[in-house]
């Protein structure tokens, strides 16, 4: 029997949360599953080990999913909306394809949702932007929103997205690699996986 890691026990190779919100989905690549993202605690777990959220936050939300449980599931869902939607956005700059009209005017909607729930303030003597307290069901979502969307505007200052070549995998991550071409997301598993079949195919020939 195969045993399943929980979420708080996921690999984070994506070089930024909003890469490794994405890859919050086990297998992208000839198969799709399984999901950690199963509940919305899963959800706060994953925001607090990103450090998305802090701790105060995080009790502050599990607080407000126990008070209500239907509303907090409705987020979850929306968060995994999000998710599909962000992953189909980075895909493209992977593959060098147009993003879709459609794909970005759902984002944009999310955004400024996001947007009304930050606001400016001083911070040793310099104005910052802050997220307004964790005190919704979506704040989670909202932040990842926020952080995909400076990922996305970012792109002529910061190294390339790319895609898990491992077969069955398909995570996404920043390519820090010298030679900025590294086809795994982690070398140690897709990467030496991938090597041990192709030795096995030439033996097998």
């Amino acid at each position: 029997m195969t045993i399943r890691k929980a979420i708080g026990e996921i690999s984070l190779l994506g070089g930024h949360p909003a890469l490794d919100f994405v890859n919050t989905v086990d297998s992208r690549g000839e198969r799709w599953d399984p999901e950690f993202l199963n509940s919305y605690s899963d959800l706060i777990i994953w925001a607090r080990r990103l450090h998305v959220i802090d701790d105060e936050e995080q009790r502050t939300l599990l607080s407000l999913a126990a008070k209500a449980p239907s509303e907090a599931e409705r987020e979850l869902i929306r968060a995994r909306q999000l998710r599909e939607i962000l992953h189909r956005i980075f895909l493209t700059e992977a593959n060098d394809e147009a993003v879709s009209e459609r794909d970005l005017g759902l984002l944009n909607d999310v955004a400024r949702r996001a947007q009304a729930k930050r606001r400016l303030v001083i911070v040793d003597a310099t104005i910052e932007w802050r997220h307004s307290p964790a005190d919704h069901l979506d704040a989670v979502a909202t932040r990842v929103c926020w952080l995909a969307v400076d990922l996305l505007t970012s792109r002529r200052d910061r190294r390339p997205i790319r895609a898990c070549e491992g077969r069955n995998c398909g995570w996404l991550f920043l390519d820090h690699s010298r030679n900025g071409h590294r086809r795994w997301c982690s070398d140690s598993t897709c990467g030496s996986h991938t090597r041990v079949r192709k030795f096995r195919a030439l033996r097998a020939k």
